[in-house]
């Protein structure tokens, strides 16, 4: 028993760093290429282009898809993605039209799933680089927390039926949200209309993990309307999830407050924002997505676990509450 012991210490120092927070939210060893990825004869099914963040070491790889929030890019969400993807996961984010409604944001995530599914992402990876599309999972942040959750729930059509409500092309193993919202108020929801304000109502059966900030549903100076307005936020996604399903709420921070720096500086004035470090925010989001991730498609859930069971001493921010529903 004693010896046990001592494996299971040696093997926490490993998960930790002297501070006692978990090595999840600090930058991985693995080094990220970024790619560009624009339609083109040879592609010319993307319905966007694609900015892709790689491991460049020989190997395969989890994939995740990251859709961006209203009126962003995925540029605006470089320190995040770097951060997650220097853990050994492949990130697909697509490019919206700042055009495209949000049932035309569902439509092309699922034709980019569809792209996905027919080993297109190969061609683009750095050498002796490729995608594990057995472990698949999908997230983004408000606007597009929203459209990862409509995707795994089936909504998107089929890009050759008229279908409204199909399996993906691919498995997805896993669903997560930064900050999700389904509108700008409980009377003005965009379509396609996922929530229906039911506890456990998603007819989801992947885990999920829903990050919510809280100052989002203040107004900015007293004036700028919330950027996730009570009713139609991150707990209410939460709220309709099925176990497994985990919820962290990042207490002193606001909406945008997970974007690089010159993106949040700019727009700072549109919603409510923290005062403490940016790059803290950033690193525990990208945190608690590698130990979300490591949990459930590499099948190691101990950061997960010591993250829930002590977020005062694993987290590098205040998470409260944090909620753990297991099936």
């Amino acid at each position: 028993m004693q010896q046990k012991h001592g494996e299971r210490k040696r093997e926490m120092a490993k998960k930790v760093g002297d501070d006692g927070i978990a090595l999840d939210f600090q930058v991985g060893d693995e080094a990220v290429e970024i790619i560009n990825v624009k339609r083109s004869f040879l592609f010319d099914v993307l319905p966007c282009p694609l900015l892709v963040f790689s491991p460049t070491t020989q190997g395969s790889y989890p994939v995740l898809l990251f859709f961006h929030g209203f009126m962003l890019q995925p540029n605006c969400y470089k320190s995040l993605l770097l951060h997650i993807s220097s853990h050994q996961y492949i990130i697909v984010a697509p490019q919206f039209s700042p055009m495209a409604t949000q049932s035309q944001e569902v439509k092309n995530a699922k034709k980019i799933v569809e792209w996905l599914s027919t080993n297109n992402l190969d061609a683009v990876l750095p050498e002796k680089v490729l995608p594990d599309l057995q472990k698949v999972a999908v997230s983004g942040h408000s606007r597009g927390g929203k459209t990862a959750f409509a995707l795994a729930l089936g909504h998107g059509g089929s890009s050759t039926s008229n279908a409204t409500q199909l399996e993906p092309p691919l498995k997805i193993s896993a669903l997560l949200g930064i900050d999700p919202v389904a509108g700008s108020s409980l009377s003005c929801l965009c379509s396609p209309n996922i929530l229906q304000f039911i506890p456990y109502s998603f007819d989801q059966s992947i885990p999920v993990a829903v990050i919510g900030s809280g100052l989002s549903n203040q107004r900015a100076f007293g004036v700028c309307p919330p950027g996730a307005p009570n009713g139609v936020n991150h707990a209410e996604f939460f709220n309709e999830s099925k176990p497994p399903c985990y919820y962290f709420l990042a207490k002193d921070y606001g909406h945008l407050d997970m974007l690089d720096d010159g993106t949040a500086a700019l727009i700072s004035w549109m919603t409510k924002s923290g005062k403490a470090s940016k790059d803290t925010m950033r690193r525990t989001v990208g945190g608690l997505f590698v130990a979300f991730l490591k949990a459930y498609l590499d099948g190691q859930a101990d950061d997960l676990i010591n993250i829930v069971e002590s977020p005062k001493i694993r987290a590098p921010i205040t998470l409260d509450p944090v909620i753990s529903i297991e099936e």
